[in-house]
């Protein structure tokens, strides 16, 4: 027996096939440039004695950078925030913009007063 309120959405698609690779070699380009940001963040956690010897806080800031490049590029593609008009967008990531800022801001503060108090205690 055959489903008649299943709504097929391939079937009304409504661009040529040329616009769908487009839109298939977005999705790869994007899908690669994260999977090599993750291969950088894994690298670094990995083999950052190495790379940093003797700084934390540019292991801190490089993880914090790379997570905000993967945000943005998947509020950008997936959440099709990149198709809107540039006010549009404004208004909507600036006010989570300075919520990450902020949420940033008390991370290190906390990572240095935990490290200190540590430090003390040890």
């Amino acid at each position: 027996m055959e489903r008649d309120d299943v709504i097929e959405y391939s079937l009304d698609n409504h661009h040529s096939e040329e616009q769908g690779k487009k839109i298939r070699k977005g999705i790869w380009m994007v899908t690669l440039i994260m999977a090599v940001i993750t291969a950088v963040e894994v690298y670094l956690g990995a083999a950052w004695r190495d790379i940093f010897p003797n700084s934390w806080q540019s292991v801190k800031w490089s993880f914090i950078v790379l997570t905000l490049v993967k945000a943005t590029f998947i509020v950008m593609r997936f959440m099709h925030l990149g198709d809107e008009r540039r006010n549009v967008r404004a208004m909507i990531l600036l006010p989570y913009g300075l919520f990450v800022l902020y949420l940033i801001w008390i991370a290190l503060w906390e990572s240095n007063y935990i490290e200190r108090a540590l430090h003390h205690f040890l």
